[in-house]
């Protein structure tokens, strides 16, 4: 497809929400060896998309504009898409193949301190994390990171997997401990922001473990979380909930915290002798938390997570979808062409589940 062009969204500086994106056409990039080229059917958008318009990672991130968003340190590129053509080496999959693609490339983990602030200050490190945005028509992949769509699962139901769906799943399997198989020892774990598209994964791959759930959300939404799996359900506007007290009194083995603003002072009381909590989007208090918490030696910790997704995880959620264990609850669906208004939908901050764009 050299020298062809496609529909492409992207913003030319720091700022402007909805209002800055443009619609443009710029050329459709070519598959290298070991890559496959998408043409795309389904994207989900972050909150972190936004953000970073904003400038959350300035200077750093973006590098230059114009600017295609959808791929960064905090939100990494997940959609399906229709396979087009494959590169050199590509022997799993072939024309016309349908697939769920990771664009970024970096290494699954939680950061210590230490790490976080190398990252941070490190633009080669950077630049080895962010690839080309997805906001566009068509996109390049690694095969490594491209898996099959069943026929059984539709591009709006998987589009949030490679992000929401693997942040949980990293959240709660390699942080909390939490065996999805239903074995190991009962856990408690508490949700925050459990109604949005981190926290609805979140709390159905909770209960595929052995686990009590609590979580929070916002009023509206309690009858939903419930629906999920939820034990307990708390409305964060009260008392009860902005404090975290699990209504049967359990104390919480691990917390995954999908929301922001929520001190550690606010976390403690209510955490077992060993308790943790895992910040899906840690600021630098949280990594001043971290820090203090080891260097005092507490059995107590925060763990802030910064997660890229491995193929053979998303394979696995892909799989839960196609037998119905994990459901994509979507808040809304937008053409491409109206990106804009699934970007201020984002911005609003009260999506229930996934914000999906479509071509």
């Amino acid at each position: 497809m050299a020298g062809k062009l496609m529909h492409a969204v992207q913003y030319s500086s720091y700022g402007g929400g909805a209002a800055g994106l443009k619609h443009v056409e710029v050329p459709v990039p070519s598959a290298k060896r070991d890559e496959v080229l998408l043409k795309l059917e389904a994207t989900s958008l972050n909150a972190a998309d936004w953000k970073i318009q904003k400038g959350i990672l300035r200077p750093l991130f973006p590098r230059r504009f114009p600017y295609i968003p959808g791929d960064s340190l905090l939100s990494l590129c997940g959609f399906f898409v229709r396979g087009v053509e494959v590169g050199p080496g590509v022997t799993n999959f072939k024309t016309g193949d349908k697939v769920v693609a990771i664009l970024s490339h970096c290494l699954v983990k939680a950061f210590d301190a230490y790490e976080f602030f190398l990252l941070a200050c490190n633009i080669a490190n950077l630049r080895h994390i962010i690839e080309s945005g997805r906001l566009a028509e068509f996109v390049v992949a690694k095969k490594s990171l491209s898996v099959a769509r069943p026929p059984e699962v539709s591009a709006a139901e998987g589009a949030g997997l490679p992000v929401a769906g693997l942040t949980a799943h990293q959240a709660l399997t390699q942080s909390a401990g939490v065996k999805l198989d239903g074995s190991g020892n009962r856990k408690n774990i508490l949700i925050t922001a459990a109604s949005g598209g981190v926290g609805h994964y979140a709390v159905q791959l909770a209960k595929l473990g052995n686990t009590h759930v609590t979580a929070t959300c916002g009023a509206r939404n309690i009858e939903f979380v419930k629906s999920l799996g939820a034990d307990e359900v708390l409305d964060y506007k009260t008392p009860e909930g902005a404090a975290l007290k699990s209504p049967s009194g359990k104390k919480y083995d691990a917390v995954i915290h999908c929301a922001a603003g929520v001190p550690w002072s606010t976390f403690e009381p209510n955490l077992s002798e060993n308790g943790k909590v895992i910040d899906i989007t840690p600021g630098p208090s949280a990594i001043m938390t971290f820090a203090f918490k080891k260097l005092t030696f507490s059995k107590k910790q925060l763990v802030p997570l910064f997660m890229t997704p491995k193929g053979e995880n998303l394979n696995y959620l892909v799989n839960l979808v196609k037998e119905g264990k994990l459901k994509t609850v979507i808040d809304s669906e937008h053409p491409l062409s109206r990106a804009e208004d699934a970007w201020a939908n984002s911005i609003d901050g009260h999506a229930t589940g996934k914000i999906i764009m479509e071509q």
